[in-house]
C-alpha cells in the first residue's frame, strides 16, 4: 500500500484553494437555503459551524498545551452585527496566519491517538473545509469534486486518525479486511475491523494473518471514496464487491 505523506505547506495550500471556494459558494446562496449534505442544516447554519470551528482551532493549535481544552460549543452564535460570512471570514484569516507561522512540532493537544503536535491541526481543518466546501457547493448544485490527493489523504486521515480514536459512528463488531481503492491517484488502504477494533494493513503485512482476503473491496474516485466515507454519497454510487455491510464499520463521527 503506498500512502500519501501530505505536509504542512500542503495542508496549508488546500485550505487556500478550499477556503475562497466556501466562501463564494456561501455568498450565492441566501442564509437560509437548505444544506441536502447536512439535513437540518442551512447555509447560515454551515457557515457559523465552520466559522466556529476555526475559532476554536485557532486557541487550540496556538496554545503550546498539550492538556485537552474546553469542549468546542456544538451551537455558535454570531456577534451582534457579524454575518455569519463575516464570522466565517475572520475565523479563516486568523486561522491562515496562526498556520502560516506554525511549527509542526510545537506542542498542542489533539483528540486522536497522534503525538500532541500542532502539525495535526493544518490536516483536520484542511479535510474540514473541503468537505464542507462540497457541502456549501451542493447547495446551490455545483458541487465539484474534491482534489485527488487532497481527498486521498482525506481517506488516510479518517482510517488512520478518526477509526484508531473511536471516532465511529457506529461501534458494532465489525469483522474482516475491508480494501479501498482510489482509481485516479493510484492508491489503496487495507483495513483490517475486528471488533470495536480497527488495523490499518501494509501490504507487507497482511499476510500475517490466515484471513488476509478482503471481503469487501471499493474502487472510484479518491473525493468519492471520502464523500462516501462521510456520509455525502452513498457507496452504492462506487464500484463495490464482496459484503457491503463492512462498509459500516468504517464512518466516522
Amino acid at each position: 500500500m503506498s500512502r500519501l505523506h501530505g505536509t504542512k505547506d500542503f495542508w496549508i495550500g488546500a485550505l487556500r484553494a478550499e477556503g475562497p471556494s466556501f466562501a463564494a459558494a456561501v455568498a450565492e446562496a441566501p442564509p437560509e437555503t437548505p444544506v441536502l449534505s447536512c439535513p437540518g442544516w442551512t447555509v447560515a447554519d454551515l457557515t457559523r459551524h465552520l466559522g466556529g470551528i476555526y475559532h476554536w482551532v485557532c486557541a487550540v493549535a496556538g496554545s503550546g498545551l498539550t492538556t485537552a481544552p474546553p469542549a468546542r460549543p456544538q451551537q455558535v452564535e454570531t456577534p451582534p452585527g457579524v454575518s455569519p460570512l463575516d464570522y466565517w471570514q475572520q475565523g479563516y484569516d486568523r486561522l491562515m496566519t496562526l498556520f502560516d507561522g506554525l511549527d509542526p512540532e510545537a506542542p498542542a493537544w489533539n483528540w486522536a491517538p497522534q503525538p500532541k503536535r500542532a502539525g495535526f491541526w493544518p490536516r483536520r481543518m484542511a479535510h474540514e473545509t473541503a468537505v464542507h466546501r462540497w457541502d456549501a457547493q451542493l447547495a446551490i448544485a455545483a458541487g465539484e469534486p474534491i482534489e485527488a490527493k487532497l481527498a486521498a489523504d482525506g481517506v488516510s486521515e479518517v482510517l488512520d486518525t478518526w477509526l484508531p480514536a473511536g471516532r465511529r459512528r457506529d461501534p458494532g463488531q465489525w469483522h474482516g479486511v475491508v480494501q479501498l481503492s482510489a482509481v485516479d491517484a493510484a492508491q489503496s488502504w487495507y483495513l483490517r475491523l475486528r471488533g470495536e477494533g480497527v488495523a490499518l494493513l501494509d501490504t507487507d503485512t497482511i499476510l500475517d494473518h490466515d484471513d488476509h482476503h478482503a471481503r469487501v473491496q471499493v474502487s472510484g474516485t479518491a473525493s468519492d471514496l471520502l464523500l462516501a466515507l462521510w456520509g455525502r454519497v452513498s457507496f452504492d454510487t462506487l464500484d463495490v464487491a464482496g459484503d457491503p455491510s463492512l462498509l459500516n464499520g468504517l464512518l466516522p463521527r
